[in-house]
C-alpha cells in the first residue's frame, strides 16, 4: 500500500485489487469446495503453481483436464462455524462481476489451458441475489458458445427458479449436504434450516435431472465436511449410501475440516483427533466410497470399529477380508468379478486383466500372470489359490 505525505501528516492511498489480484484470493478461498473432483489426488490437495484457480482433475479413462476454479465473492452473511469465510471474520472481501468473471474465464479457454469451470460463492445478501450472479456468469458463457465443462454450485436456500436456471445451464450443480443429519448440521451454524435449505435443493435436483428428464445429462454431486460436527463414519457413509439410492447423486466428495479454522465451540475444535487424523479419516471415506461405487460392497458390510467410526490404521477392504475367513481363498480362474474384487491387492484394472486372460482361453497358474509382483499383488497371494 503506497503512502503519502502531506505536511508532516502521512496518509494511505488504498489501491483497488485488479481481477488478477482478485482471483488470487477468491482461487484460495473456493479450496475448501472439493465436490467437482479437483482438488484431490489419492490423499491430498493440489492445484496449479502459477495461477491458483487452476486445478487439474482426473476423468474416468485415466486421463486429466484443468477446471478454472473460484469463487464469485468470498462475502458471506452465513455464520457456519467451520467456514474461514463466515460472517464476522475478519478477512479481505472481494467480490467479482459477472463480466470479470466470464472474461478471465475466456482468457485461459482460448489459450486451451482450461477446459471448463467450476464456480461456488459465498453468500451474498441472500441465496437467490448470489445464485443470479453464478448463474449470470453462467449464461454470459453459454451466450458465446461456450459448450464445455461448467459446475455451478447451488447455494443453500435458492429458490426452486434460482436452482432450475443453474441446472438449465450446466454440466453439473451441487449443493453441500455438510454433515449427517438434522442435529449434527445444527451445531454447524444458525443461519441454515438442514430440511429446506439443504434437503429440499438436493431432492428437487434429483427431480430436474433424472432418467427421462429433460436435464437427465446434468450430473448432481454433494459435500460433507468431516469432523466439523461430532457424526460418526458410520452416519455419514449411511447417508452417502442414501444419496446415491435414493436421489441417484453422481459422486459423494468428502473434506476433512481442519481444527484451528472454526469456532471454539464447534465440535471438531474440542475433538481429541489430530488434522492428520482428520485427513486419514477423509481418505477413509473415499476408500469406503470406492468400495460401494466399484466393487460391490453394501452400506452395512463396511467394517467400523465400536464407536462407529473407521480404523486411521487399516484400510476397510482389508479389515473386512480378515473379519471374513470363511470368504477366502477365492479361486482366481472361476471367481466371478465381484468376488475377485473381494481380494485385498486386486483392484478394477487387476479384475478386468483377469478375467480377460479367462476369456482368452488362459489358465492363470500364479500371481505372476498379473503383473510385476508388488506389494498389493503380494497381499493379495493370501486370500487366493489357482487350483
Amino acid at each position: 500500500m503506497p503512502v503519502s505525505h502531506v505536511g508532516s501528516h502521512p496518509f494511505s492511498i488504498r489501491r483497488t485489487p485488479d481481477v488478477r489480484e482478485k482471483l488470487s484470493i477468491l482461487s484460495r478461498d473456493s479450496q475448501y469446495d472439493l465436490a467437482c473432483s479437483c482438488g484431490v489426488r489419492e490423499d491430498h490437495r493440489y492445484r496449479s503453481e502459477d495461477d491458483k484457480w487452476i486445478y487439474p482433475i482426473a476423468l474416468p479413462n485415466g486421463g486429466r483436464v484443468f477446471l478454472f476454479k473460484t469463487l464469485v465473492s468470498n462475502v458471506c452473511v452465513n455464520d457456519c462455524k467451520y467456514c474461514p469465510l463466515r460472517a464476522g471474520q475478519d478477512v479481505g472481501r472481494f467480490t467479482l462481476a459477472p463480466e470479470e468473471l466470464a472474461k478471465a474465464f475466456f482468457e485461459y479457454y482460448r489459450a486451451r489451458r482450461v477446459m471448463g469451470l467450476f464456480l461456488s460463492s459465498g453468500v451474498i445478501e441472500n441465496p437467490d441475489k448470489t445464485m443470479e450472479r453464478i448463474n449470470k456468469v453462467a449464461l454470459l458463457l453459454r451466450r458465446n458458445d461456450f459448450r464445455g465443462y461448467l459446475h455451478l454450485k447451488v447455494i443453500p436456500g435458492a429458490s426452486d427458479a434460482a436452482i432450475e436456471e443453474a441446472v438449465s445451464l450446466a454440466s453439473a450443480v451441487s449443493v453441500n449436504i455438510e454433515t449427517a443429519g438434522e442435529e449434527s448440521f445444527g451445531k454447524l451454524g444458525t443461519r441454515k434450516d438442514y430440511l429446506e435449505d439443504i434437503i429440499r435443493p438436493l431432492k428437487l435436483i434429483s427431480t430436474l435431472t433424472g432418467k427421462g428428464s429433460r436435464y437427465a445429462k446434468v450430473k448432481q454431486t454433494t459435500q460433507f465436511v468431516v469432523g466439523a460436527s461430532d457424526e460418526t463414519d458410520e452416519e455419514i457413509v449411511r447417508y452417502a449410501w442414501g444419496l446415491y439410492r435414493r436421489l441417484n447423486l453422481s459422486r459423494v466428495y468428502f473434506s476433512a475440516y481442519q481444527r484451528g479454522l472454526g469456532e471454539p465451540d464447534l465440535p471438531g475444535e474440542r475433538s481429541l483427533r489430530s488434522n492428520d487424523d482428520l485427513l486419514t479419516r477423509e481418505h477413509r471415506l473415499y476408500q469406503v466410497d470406492w468400495l460401494i461405487r466399484k466393487y460391490g460392497f453394501k452400506a452395512d458390510e463396511i467394517p467400523f470399529e465400536p464407536d462407529g467410526n473407521l480404523s486411521l490404521v487399516g484400510d476397510p477392504k482389508e479389515i473386512w477380508a480378515r473379519r471374513h475367513p470363511e470368504f477366502f481363498p477365492v479361486h482366481v480362474n472361476r471367481a466371478d468379478k465381484y468376488e475377485l474384487l473381494r481380494v485385498p491387492g486386486f483392484g478394477p484394472v487387476t479384475v478386468t486383466r483377469i478375467l480377460q486372460l479367462r476369456r482368452g482361453g488362459a489358465r492363470i497358474g500364479s500371481i505372476e500372470y498379473l503383473g510385476k509382483r508388488g506389494k498389493r499383488l503380494r497381499n493379495a497371494e493370501k486370500y487366493v489359490t489357482f487350483r
